[in-house]
């Protein structure tokens, strides 16, 4: 059998963390920003943690 490829879309998109948990970008941050507060365009600004129910699809990914 030959080695497994990773997604490199997904290898580009999440970071495992040193605990193995993956890192993610948050989403609705690219445009039509005149209508969010800057609030909620400050929180946008910073990553979270991929849920634990889409973790095990994204360790696949990144194989």
């Amino acid at each position: 059998m030959p080695k497994m490829k990773s997604n490199r879309g997904a290898a580009k998109t999440f970071k495992r963390t040193a605990s193995g948990n993956y890192k993610r970008k948050k989403a609705y941050k690219s445009h039509i920003l005149t209508s969010k507060s800057t609030k909620r365009k400050r929180s946008l600004r910073k990553s979270t943690l991929v849920s634990p129910a889409d973790a095990k699809r994204v360790r696949t990914m990144l194989q």
